[in-house]
């Protein structure tokens, strides 16, 4: 039987083994969920890039980039990191270069593994089918923040793993994976007022970005899967 286990940061995800798995990356505020929008709204392709040297340099070459740090949209990109900036009438067709301070870091340190795919609450629920449909290992990685645990990413953990595990198709014997279970329970009772525990909720609201909350925890936008596919993110066909 196939095993569901979470590493609570890309720091931990390093002592883990993700040969065969199917790694699942999270970031709920902000990559992965903007990265669910963007292709919910017809982006052709993604491309994650690590450093603010390498997105500087696909800028120069005519790319469309989305480039920030401590959330903030740095000068010489075309968009700061919100969900809300790509609509149909931006992204659909297009290329996008995107550099951010937790999720790209994350995406690209799993690409030695079976598959890569995105997940967000935009998307939850297309993505369990998905993984329900499949016989590999699943590795929940949580991007965090600064290679540290953050909540909001491991209650979106829990919840997935938790779906997941309630199939009976699935098992798992990770500590990370019960205390993600545990705090999605504890969370989910009244989930608005447990955000505002969340760290990363008052550093968005501080630099005046945190309209995006709300959406950021709405389950089911969209039913569109990216996946990680030689080091570009494209929609699952």
């Amino acid at each position: 039987m196939p095993r569901i286990e979470v590493a609570f940061s890309p720091t931990i995800f390093q002592h883990f083994d993700k040969d065969g798995k199917i790694v699942v990356v999270v970031d709920i505020l902000r990559a992965t969920s903007v990265i669910c929008t963007m292709f919910h709204n017809g982006v052709k392709e993604i491309i994650p890039v690590r450093s603010i040297e390498e997105a500087h340099e696909y800028k120069r070459n005519g790319y469309l980039v989305v480039a920030e740090r401590n959330g903030q949209k740095l000068d010489f990109a075309d968009f700061g990191n919100s969900p809300f900036y790509f609509t149909p009438e931006t992204v659909n067709g297009k290329t996008i270069v995107y550099s951010t301070t937790n999720g790209t870091n994350a995406i690209t340190l799993g690409r030695d593994a079976q598959e890569v795919v995105i997940a967000s609450f935009l998307n939850i629920s297309a993505v369990e089918s998905y993984l329900n449909a499949r016989s590999s290992d699943i590795l929940i990685m949580c991007a965090g923040w600064k290679g540290k645990f953050c909540l909001e990413d491991a209650i979106f953990a829990g919840a997935l793993a938790q779906r997941l595990l309630t199939t009976g198709r699935f098992e798992t014997i990770c500590d990370s994976t019960n205390a993600a279970i545990d705090l999605w329970n504890v969370a989910k009772v009244d989930l608005t007022s447990y955000v505002e525990k969340v760290a990363q909720r008052h550093r968005l609201k501080k630099l005046g970005l945190d309209d995006v909350i709300g959406y950021c925890f709405t389950s089911d936008v969209t039913d569109t899967i990216p996946v990680l596919k030689e080091d570009k993110l494209v929609p699952l066909i």
